[in-house]
């Protein structure tokens, strides 16, 4: 069968573990890719330091490359570690080594330079500062950093020849190292909930982003129903004028049928007497044909919201008559308890099984299927009765089953079909209290069955 649709499901709003647990997948790709740029950064200013080498102790510039050198290849080497994926699972042990590998080398600088008094002692504060403000660390992280930075100064002016002298010097000097420690676990601190507070918002516009899709599936659905439902109350005004206006001539006409049937030449020629019979028919089908194009079309008032008693067999009927000329050719078999009596919207319920027999009879067309046939088994199930349209086409495929009575969903070509009969048939049924749903063996058969809630 043909057209198709799966209901969309609805957004659900993302909980706090899932909501923690995206923060912390996005932070380590953020990590990642700032501790990559502040180490090639990191390289930079190391080289960049010979100057100063230069200007304030020539006398020891060589040892110093050599040492600034040697520490931007480690660094380097801690870079090429970080594009691995064990690199990437300790991201964060990896960035706490090149952040100490240039603070290893400024303490060894200050303990041969002026100890207490050396210059390179800002560069300790400076990288405290970076990896506060820059490097996308943890509090914690970087209070442990600021405390190892604290200690290679320490250490440092220990070494240095002259001890720690002057001591309010390294007094000063310490305090300030501390603060910049403890500043630089603030502006972390901070730092971590604008991020924190910036991918929730970004949640939260992607789950508003999410249910407004959702919203407008179901808005194009509802239009496409509304376009249904305007299209069936034209054919509905149609046909309450051509039952008003194709009756009188069509009761006129079986009315002289009926009086020439009686004449004796009639009676004496049973050719005449057949061809009249077949006029009479022909007639009646008439009348039956714009009875059920008006039932089918014209809905009265609260009937779709509350719905009226009327026999499930008869709405068959009627579904069958108007797709008799797509059914030509196709074997029509039924299996019904005499009771059929069922509460709904006839109206609706005849569309269901129009759109259901019309779409079994262009698959089997479709496909060339060899003497097609139509069953449709009718059973009472408690107070439900069952419905099961079965015919024996080329099926429906596995990835099309799942998406049959999806809005728009279709296997026609371009021009030949919305993809909304099945959509609309579902939510038919829904109103219903029922389920519209289909089975399929591809190539062998397809079936669609629905229930219905019995007349009390």
């Amino acid at each position: 069968m043909a057209d198709a649709e799966e209901a969309a499901p609805a957004a659900r709003p993302v909980s706090s573990n899932q909501l923690y647990a995206g923060y912390q997948s996005e932070l380590a790709d953020f990590r990642l890719a700032f501790s990559r740029g502040g180490a090639y950064t990191a390289i930079a200013l190391v080289m960049l330091g010979v100057g100063l080498d230069y200007g304030q102790y020539p006398h020891l510039q060589v040892p110093f490359a050599i040492a600034r050198v040697l520490v931007s290849l480690l660094i380097a080497g801690v870079v090429v570690a970080l594009y691995s994926q064990a690199g990437r699972r300790f991201a964060p042990w990896l960035t706490m080594t090149w952040l100490l590998l240039p603070q290893i080398m400024i303490a060894w600088m200050i303990s041969r330079t002026e100890g207490v008094e050396s210059p390179y002692y800002v560069g300790l504060n400076l990288a405290i500062f970076a990896s506060g403000i820059a490097l996308p660390f943890g509090l914690w992280q970087n209070l442990v950093f600021g405390i190892l930075s604290y200690v290679l100064y320490a250490a440092a002016c220990l070494l240095h020849p002259g001890g720690i002298e002057p001591m309010g010097t390294f007094i000063v000097n310490s305090l300030f190292l501390l603060f910049a420690a403890a500043a630089s676990g603030v502006y972390t601190f901070f730092n971590e909930r604008a991020r924190f507070m910036l991918f929730r918002l970004k949640a939260e516009v992607a789950d508003k982003n999410t249910e407004l899709e959702v919203i407008n599936r179901k808005l194009v659905d509802i239009k496409g129903q509304m376009l249904q439902q305007e299209k069936m109350a034209a054919i509905g005004t149609l046909a309450a004028g051509l039952l008003h206006e194709v009756n009188n001539p069509v009761n006129f006409c079986l009315m002289a049928i009926e009086v020439a049937m009686e004449e004796p030449a009639a009676k004496s020629e049973p050719m005449l007497e057949e061809c009249l019979v077949d006029a009479k028919q022909g007639m009646q089908r008439i009348q039956h044909i714009v009875s059920d194009l008006k039932t089918f079309a014209y809905r009265k008032p609260g009937a779709e919201v509350e719905g009226t008693p009327f026999l499930f067999e008869k709405a068959l009927d009627s579904s069958q008559r108007l797709t008799a000329h797509e059914l030509r050719g196709v074997k029509m078999t039924r299996e019904m308890p005499d009771d059929t009596l069922v509460m709904g919207d006839e109206a609706a319920i005849i569309g269901v099984l129009i759109n259901l027999f019309s779409n079994a009879a262009l698959a089997m067309r479709k496909a060339g299927t060899k003497e097609p046939a139509i069953h449709t088994t009718v059973r009472w199930q408690e107070k439900r009765l069952h419905v099961t349209v079965k015919d024996n086409g080329p099926g429906i495929a596995p990835e099309h089953l799942a998406r049959v009575f999806e809005p728009f969903f279709t296997t026609r070509e371009v021009g030949q079909g919305l993809g909304l009969g099945l959509s609309i048939s579902y939510a038919v049924i829904e109103r219903h209290g029922g389920v519209l749903f289909a089975e399929s063996e591809v190539g062998q058969w397809a079936a669609f069955s629905f229930d219905l809630p019995r007349a009390e």
